[in-house]
């Protein structure tokens, strides 16, 4: 910390960078006015007005200023993406954190089968379509929608260790092998739809976190205290001077955890009372509200449409669907809850049970 008294009325400068006894610009041109210039840690521009006669000094920076207080709040770079990396081993966070978000969704499905009174079982067997083509889906849609990436080196398009799943592929590849499974299972499709969309979110959540460690998707630079630190080879052009951005992944694994809340609300209050796919299209609707504003801050590239990226107009799109769908399927809900399979069981095994009297014709 270097201190430059002041031998005016302003007040003394303490700044945490070496100075010197001209008046310069960082980049070593002089500064218009007497004002030092420096970047910020998320390289916003700010301006220091120095004169020399009314603060009886005038130095340069030699390295840029920072904010202590901000920099110690700021989340920190996580640095190796490996989880272990040691000889023919190499387990990746990203790998590790998808793997627990399918073992989740896949508990939460078997909770709302049991609910729906179906066989808790039938969520893995259904499971075994619906993984393997929602990371497929997942996979292709990224590529497809950042394609200069990828024209140029094809064998890097299998490498999803690396990062690149899509949501919106995944869920569209994984609504597909759900259907086969469903198809095969003999169940309703939008039933299961309905039992899934809980887990689904909540793993999202989780799989947020898995493009931290891959310091990738984050958002515009940021002074913010819970800004996340990047390395800077992971940075996006032209933000290369830049150390901290948005963390896309933090606000969307909040909300997504929000969502979740929501939609296990929604099922205990009304599942039996709406149609199928009613509380899928409150998923569609609530996620991809906004999934819209988040998708603007993101600075990773992407192919541009109409002046927004592919995805802002993809999640626009599923909104206006997702919102239709859920106003139509749930005017159509009933008064009373609708008796639970059980229970049908129940009373039909009573009646059964139960011995007819017969009728005394005597009077």
């Amino acid at each position: 910390m270097v201190r430059i008294p002041s031998r005016g009325k302003g007040p003394a400068w303490r700044l945490s960078a070496p100075v010197e006894t001209f008046l310069t610009s960082n980049a070593g041109r002089v500064a218009p006015e007497g004002a030092v210039h420096y970047y910020s840690r998320g390289s916003e521009r700010w301006s220091i007005c120095l004169r020399a006669r009314e603060k009886g000094c005038a130095f340069r920076l030699t390295a840029p200023v920072r904010f202590p207080l901000v920099a110690l709040l700021s989340i920190p770079s996580p640095g190796d993406p490996f989880l272990i990396n040691s000889g023919p081993i190499h387990a990746r966070w990203y790998g590790l954190l998808l793997a627990l978000g399918v073992l989740l969704a896949g508990w939460i499905a078997r909770r709302e089968f049991r609910r729906r009174s179906m066989d808790p079982e039938l969520a893995y067997t259904i499971a075994v379509w619906a993984v393997p083509f929602g990371l497929i889906g997942a996979r292709l849609y990224h590529v497809l929608t950042d394609w200069d990436s990828f024209r140029h080196d094809y064998s890097q398009i299998p490498a999803i260790w690396n990062g690149g799943l899509s949501i919106f592929g995944a869920v569209l590849g994984g609504m597909l092998g759900c259907w086969i499974g469903c198809r095969r299972v003999n169940l309703p499709f939008w039933r299961v739809a309905d039992c899934i969309a809980p887990g689904l979110v909540l793993a999202q959540a989780l799989g947020r976190w898995g493009n931290y460690f891959n310091q990738e998707l984050y958002g515009k630079p940021s002074d913010l205290p819970w800004a996340v630190k990047i390395d800077p080879a992971h940075r996006t052009p032209p933000y290369t001077d830049s150390s901290t951005f948005q963390p896309m992944f933090l606000y969307e694994s909040i909300l997504d955890v929000l969502v979740f809340f929501v939609l296990i609300w929604f099922t205990r209050r009304y599942w039996r009372r709406v149609p199928y796919g009613t509380v899928f299209a409150l998923y569609v609707t609530l996620y991809n509200f906004y999934r819209v504003p988040l998708e603007t801050l993101k600075i990773d590239t992407a192919d541009i449409f109409f002046g927004q990226r592919v995805n802002v107009w993809v999640s626009g799109v599923l909104f206006v669907v997702g919102l239709i769908s859920f106003i139509v399927l749930f005017r159509r809900r009933s008064d009373a809850p609708a008796p639970t399979t059980t229970a049908v069981a129940c009373l039909v095994a009573v009646r059964v049970s139960t011995p007819i009297r017969p009728r005394n014709t005597v009077r």
